[in-house]
């Protein structure tokens, strides 16, 4: 199932309820408990589905798909077609089950930070967010951090206390040392055997092509994958002005830097790795969305839920031609 590769903006995301609705994250990250931060942004997340115009948006995820042709008719929710004016399938419990995995870079560079809170942080609370919306909708949710290697892994599973097992591994991790992506994707593909979903939450700064190779081979047996880059804005503005000593994250070498000679070769490095991750994505059929460390994560929800709904229609527009044919 191959879906195009989509950025959006911060203002973006398909929930209903304007911007002012949205949590602040620095206002989020001065809760401490990392499952609170996730419940409440699940919670705001579906109030705003309840006040979305999109009819279909609104529906209970874990319990209904679209109506297409060929689905029997005994299984119409009547009711739901008085509400919406649409039709929909209440789903059997073997479309309901899904298999996700997140990964969650804790590389050094995922350590820096601007505002009052860094990337990691605001990529833990992410995937926690994912997890606790998972464990709603009675999906298995595994967790794999990693930095140059392997940190901890938790199978997917649905089940009692799993959820606070994912919640403890994520409070606990810290930015370690240089990233390679390599190792995690080779490793989550050899344990997953059925057919899933991998989230992958990283500010990317590595190779494309051995990212291309990696994801391309998840792809190929038939995994959907999402990719969130979490950045700072300084990161994507290079907003700097005065000449200073910078640190490089990875290797922690300390760099002098005239902000004003080096925007332009930044700008130009940063803004061809972003080019070549889109259309990686996009020949791959990966979703892609960009997520500065300002951006609600109630728009990363949003995210989300879009890219699981367009994978959905892409497998029941395959369904529906094979049935013709």
């Amino acid at each position: 199932m191959a879906s195009a590769g989509v950025t959006n903006s911060t203002t973006g995301g398909g929930g209903g309820g304007g911007a002012a609705s949205f949590i602040d994250p620095q206002t989020l990250m001065r809760i401490k408990s990392l499952q609170m931060r996730a419940r409440i942004v699940v919670q705001g997340f579906l109030s705003g589905l309840h006040r979305s115009p999109h009819h279909g948006f609104s529906v209970e995820f874990s319990e209904y798909r679209e109506y297409s042709p060929g689905d029997d008719l005994r299984h119409l929710d009547w009711k739901l077609f008085a509400r919406s004016d649409r039709y929909y399938i209440k789903r059997f419990e073997e479309e309901t089950n899904l298999r996700c995995h997140i990964l969650v870079d804790m590389s050094r560079s995922m350590g820096f930070g601007t505002l009052a809170f860094n990337k990691i942080d605001y990529a833990r609370t992410m995937a926690a967010t994912l997890a606790y919306f998972l464990a709603m909708q009675r999906d298995a949710v595994g967790l794999v951090t990693f930095d140059q290697e392997i940190a901890e892994i938790t199978p997917a599973r649905y089940r009692p206390g799993h959820l606070h097992r994912l919640m403890i591994c994520l409070e606990r991790a810290v930015a370690g040392k240089s990233t390679n992506l390599a190792a995690p994707l080779e490793q989550i593909a050899g344990m997953v055997s059925k057919r899933g979903m991998v989230v992958l939450i990283s500010d990317l700064l590595a190779p494309v092509e051995a990212l291309k190779q990696h994801l391309g081979y998840l792809r190929s047996v038939g995994h959907e994958v999402l990719l969130l880059r979490v950045l700072d804005p300084a990161e994507i503005d290079f907003s700097f002005s005065k000449p200073a000593m910078f640190q490089d994250m990875e290797t922690g070498r300390d760099l002098y830097i005239d902000p004003e000679v080096a925007k332009a070769q930044y700008t130009a490095g940063f803004g061809k790795h972003a080019a070549d991750l889109q259309t990686m994505c996009r020949e791959l059929g990966i979703d892609f969305y960009q997520m500065p460390t300002n951006r609600p994560l109630e728009l990363a929800m949003s995210d989300f839920v879009q890219s699981r709904m367009h994978a959905r229609r892409l497998v029941l527009r395959a369904g529906n031609r094979a049935a013709r044919s």
